[in-house]
């Protein structure tokens, strides 16, 4: 993807991904999840799906999310 995506972009992206903590995913998977899911979505797409999260399941989407942005602090390096 040739476009520059911020830290907090790619974090919703990954959390709106089907990608798993538990599958314990390479950072190969997860800038693949990333850029498959900003492709289909976009901004505005994932950021309504995280707050669908937030607002039906917040006692996971804290831990989700959370996870999201570690994992995405390791795999852009």
């Amino acid at each position: 993807m040739s476009v520059q995506l911020s830290e907090d972009f790619r974090t919703e992206a990954l959390f709106v991904s089907d990608v798993q903590c538990s599958q314990q995913p390479t950072p190969e998977l997860i800038r693949d999840a990333v850029e498959s899911a900003s492709a289909r979505l976009g901004e505005r797409g994932c950021a309504a799906l995280v707050a669908q999260e937030f607002g039906e399941h917040p006692d996971t989407a804290v831990g989700r999310m959370r996870w999201a942005r570690m994992a995405i602090q390791a795999a852009y390096r």
